[in-house]
């Protein structure tokens, strides 16, 4: 049976998500729903995109990824599902599906505009989620190929993620915090093995901060630098919140220095 999963900055207060899966169920009943995340901050697209790319890879092949984080909905920006190796995405084309596609190319993408596959031929300005994007990700899990969906594109033309890339320096290298997860823990853009078999430490905001192997190497408070499960260089505090206590942001500077 085809899984869908969902990843949006709804929230649970409000009736939105429910409305979501009550589309999904009402064209495809058999389909399996996955709540990836309902807590994206409110227009997020940076941290939607990051926790895309992290669960991606950890979710059955064949799923069909339902992303809605959109604050350009209703706006000219593109309605799309995008096909890759492993499934489908479908969502809005504003640089949320860029780190899946780092991990998987893109096979073949489509605009949304044939609105036989819509829930109304006239859609909300503000609820593209359910008028739109679940009831397109409901026609896929009852086997509706891609190219019956919408007008294709090239897939070059999808719009990437403008975030500088890492940068070598004579000691290291010259990054940056792109996502803060639940607990404070800031998310690298320096990839883990970078830092394999090395001594080195992690400098932010102008604090050296020493690396670890586990969260138990540090004392109580504090401070230390690790590689963590979705395989990034973290910034993190050891019964504590780092991003609060450096008072650190996603787009804030990060240097990794070799010691020695």
């Amino acid at each position: 049976m085809p899984f869908i999963s969902l990843l949006t900055d709804f929230g649970l207060q409000d009736p939105y998500v429910g409305i979501l899966k009550g589309v999904i169920w009402g064209i495809a009943p058999q389909a399996q729903l996955i709540d990836l995340s309902h807590g994206i901050p409110p227009q997020d697209v940076a941290a939607a995109r990051f926790a895309l790319m992290t669960a991606y890879p950890h979710l059955p092949s064949g799923t069909i990824h339902l992303a809605v984080v959109d604050p350009g909905v209703g706006s000219h920006r593109r309605a799309v599902a995008i096909q890759t190796q492993e499934g489908y995405l479908v969502g809005p084309d504003n640089g949320l599906f860029s780190g899946v596609l780092e991990q998987s190319p893109p096979l073949a993408a489509v605009e949304l505009n044939r609105p036989r596959y819509w829930r109304t031929l006239s859609p909300s300005r503000t609820f593209h989620g359910r008028d739109i994007f679940a009831p397109v990700a409901a026609h896929l899990a009852n086997g509706i190929p891609l190219l019956e969906l919408g007008d294709p594109f090239d897939v070059a033309e999808l719009t990437p993620w403008n975030w500088p890339q890492p940068q070598e320096e004579p000691n290291g290298w010259r990054g940056l915090i792109q996502a803060i997860d639940h607990f404070g823990n800031g998310i690298t853009n320096l990839p883990g093995h970078w830092v394999e078999g090395r001594s080195w430490s992690a400098w932010i905001k102008g604090i050296p901060v020493r690396s670890a192997a586990t969260f138990a190497e540090g004392r109580q408070g504090e401070l230390l630098a690790l590689v963590g499960s979705s395989g990034w260089v973290e910034i993190v505090q050891n019964r504590g919140n780092a991003s609060r206590s450096l008072d650190f942001k996603v787009g804030d500077e990060v240097r990794l220095q070799w010691n020695g």
